[in-house]
């Protein structure tokens, strides 16, 4: 009898195998289409919105295809998926709209180490990656021996009763909405920058194709297409990274030769250091940044006369009969004036402090390959600097390290694995095709970097490239270019990148044709697609069959949980691009928190609950409540409108030890551990003898 089974097996494999060769012949059919269309004429208008259109139709037919209404299949596919497809699976999970876009930034902006208050993106590189080792040894092996279909059902298998379940659940929302915001984020980013619409309108566009996708076939659907996804997330990683490493060192490996241009961009920068020009930048950011503190000493009299100022100009501009241009530039300058003291003190305060930054050697940026920013054998200031800087670094490659094991939506993935070895080879198969891409992405970061450095700086003004306008327009935080000094010369300084347009404008840069930015996009919106469709099936999940359903007086046929579960996606789903709508955050500010409030809430009780059969039930609520709570207060206490709202003495005053409230993980599981570890030994005690 095993024998038929092992050849349905292979002929299952052979047919997966068999489709998955002809999808990616497809899409380098699509790619090679793309450009000949390019190069006969096809308007870049065009471009962006056909890759678009037919990426997200191409995901959504396999979304519709893989419809289900059966729970085993809806919830964890069947448990069917070979370890090879899982692993491809998960990296396409795993590369979120943070890791595609906005890992290159962070190692452009932030070098390898980071400035004091943020740590370096190498940071992000290592934490990500080992996380994946704690998942394989200590998570994922475990709970899928155990058959479940959610995490938040361990804490109530392993632990007993209600309680346990629900606030996981709880935990699990949280983590994973703060984590879909930001997908949705990089959606209405990329959507915006392919069609133009507007960016509320791209995250609609973009939300669309989410829902097609996770709707109708919950995991089985989800999973095919984020094999499909995986693949437009490589091809367009590697062909524009290959193909810079090719135009700067004659070699398209970017990961074996990027090396070279680290000794150069050290060069550059020794020579940025020692420029006039570059020095006359920074004394104007500086003006800037004293006038604008001058301001702030008497807001309502600054503001007053920045209105009259204003207004006479516009009246002198009448009376000389000048061109209407002008005058519609300058009323345009006083409605931009803020409408009140309050908005213009906010304002300039965070003018002043952005021109502060910018006062700074390179930008404020610091050198790329430097280990640690300040010195440990320099000033005080220096050595403070220095200890900071490796401390947030630590701190943050603790947290993400540890979320990596408490992810819900990441270790759902595994029960779809066919047995406990299978769950094992899933995650060696995930280190893999995560380290094809996280290998090449310090490469982007250094060949984009010797590319503005030794192409974009020293290029007149009026010579600057369509493209920048372009990205200019989507948003300002983005890219910004300006010239303070007065020379019509671009200088290192005056160019502001946004960490999640390093990738997105890679191939721009390179001058490789359109067609390779509309590739670069749609792989960035497969990641992000990709990561919140598992969000939000991991959210609807949560709540109604470890909340809504799990409650003893209701009862449900496996139908009805189904259903009702994609309702509750469509509405989690809206909900998450109104919040997205609002630009809260940076993405990988927002991921990261995620991070921490996952590996808070989740991993210290789970790994007790795995490994030390004397872990209790209350242990288990007073664990996660602790590491929840800890990380949850450290981070909002230092949001600033929360400071604003809250009285000082509530929420404590400043950082601890200096460690940035991303990092908070780095309080929470300590708590929870300590916290499931104390209450489990005292209930124990207090139990009587069995004698």
């Amino acid at each position: 009898m095993a024998e038929p089974g092992l050849g349905t097996q292979r002929a299952y494999l052979r047919r997966l195998h068999r489709n998955l060769a002809l999808y990616v012949l497809g899409v380098l059919g699509f790619v090679g289409l793309m450009t000949w269309a390019e190069h006969r004429g096809l308007s870049r208008q065009w471009i962006g919105p056909i890759f678009l259109f037919l990426t997200v139709m191409a995901y959504a037919a396999i979304g519709v295809y893989g419809r289900t209404t059966d729970p085993e299949e809806y919830y964890v596919a069947g448990r069917r998926i070979p370890p090879f497809y899982n692993g491809m699976a998960t990296a396409a999970d795993w590369m979120s709209a943070a890791s595609f876009i906005s890992l290159s930034g962070a190692l452009y902006l932030q070098g390898f180490s980071g400035t004091p208050g943020q740590a370096g993106g190498l940071a992000y590189l290592l934490g990500w990656t080992g996380g994946f080792c704690l998942v394989a040894l200590l998570i994922a092996p475990h709970l899928r021996a155990m058959q479940l279909y959610t995490v938040p059902e361990f804490f109530q298998v392993r632990f007993g009763g209600h309680w346990p379940r629900v606030i996981a659940a709880l935990a699990a929302v949280a983590c994973s909405f703060t984590y879909l915001v930001a997908q949705i984020y990089g959606v209405g980013l990329i959507a915006s920058r392919l069609t133009g619409v507007q960016f509320e309108i791209g995250i609609m566009l973009g939300l669309g194709g989410m829902l097609l996708c996770s709707f109708l076939g919950g995991m089985r659907a989800i999973t095919w297409t984020q094999v499909a996804q995986y693949v437009v997330i490589l091809l367009a990683f590697l062909i524009p990274v290959s193909w810079l490493a090719y135009k700067q060192l004659g070699n398209p490996i970017a990961p074996l030769v990027y090396g070279h241009q680290l000794g150069k961009i050290a060069e550059l920068e020794t020579q940025l250091l020692a420029s006039p020009a570059e020095q006359e930048v920074i004394a104007a950011y500086q003006r800037r940044a004293l006038e604008l503190q001058s301001w702030l000493q008497d807001v309502e009299n600054s503001l007053e006369q920045q209105r009259q100022t204003r207004q006479e100009h516009i009246h002198h501009l009448r009376a000389q009969n000048a061109d209407v241009g002008l005058i519609v530039a300058a009323s345009r300058e006083l409605a931009a004036l803020p409408r009140d003291a309050e908005a213009a003190r906010e304002r300039w305060q965070q003018e002043m402090r952005d021109n502060y930054a910018r006062a700074q050697p390179l930008g404020g940026l610091p050198r790329h390959s430097q280990a640690y920013a300040g010195d440990p054998n320099g000033t005080p200031q220096e050595q403070a600097d220095y200890q900071d800087t490796r401390r947030n670094f630590l701190a943050l490659m603790f947290c993400l390290m540890v979320g990596t094991a408490g992810l819900p939506h990441l270790l759902t993935r595994y029960y779809t694995a066919p047995s406990v070895s299978g769950a094992r080879a899933s995650v060696a198969w995930s280190l893999f095709f995560i380290a094809i891409l996280y290998l090449s992405a310090p490469a982007v970061a250094a060949l984009v970097k010797f590319e503005v450095m030794h192409n974009l700086v020293g290029s007149p003004f009026d010579a600057l490239p369509h493209w920048m306008a372009q990205w200019a327009r989507v948003d300002t935080s983005l890219l910004s270019v300006e010239d303070v000094n007065g020379d019509g010369i671009v200088q290192f300084g005056e160019i502001r990148l946004g960490a999640d347009l390093i990738m997105l404008a890679a191939p721009e840069l390179a001058g490789l044709p359109y067609v390779v930015s509309g590739l670069v996009a749609a792989g960035g919106l497969a990641a992000a697609l990709s990561t919140a469709d598992g969000l939000l099936l991991t959210i609807s999940n949560a709540l109604v069959r470890d909340l809504y359903v799990a409650d003893p007086d209701r009862e449900a046929t496996p139908e009805q949980r189904v259903i009702l579960t994609k309702f509750i996606l469509l509405a989690v789903a809206l909900a998450a691009a109104f919040v997205a709508a609002l630009k809260p955050s940076d993405i990988l500010p927002l991921v990261t928190a995620s991070f921490s409030l996952a590996a808070s809430a989740f991993v210290p009780v789970m790994v007790l609950g795995i490994f030390w059969r004397g872990a209790t039930r209350q242990g288990a609520v007073a664990g996660m409540l602790a590491g929840l709570g800890v990380a949850a207060y450290y981070m909002l206490s230092n949001v600033a409108a929360v400071r604003a709202a809250a009285p000082t003495l509530l929420l404590g005053d400043g950082l601890w030890w200096g460690i940035q409230p991303i990092s908070a993980g780095v309080f929470g599981v300590p708590a929870g551990l300590l916290m499931a570890w104390l209450v489990s030994r005292w209930g124990r005690d207090r139990q009587p003898s069995s004698h």
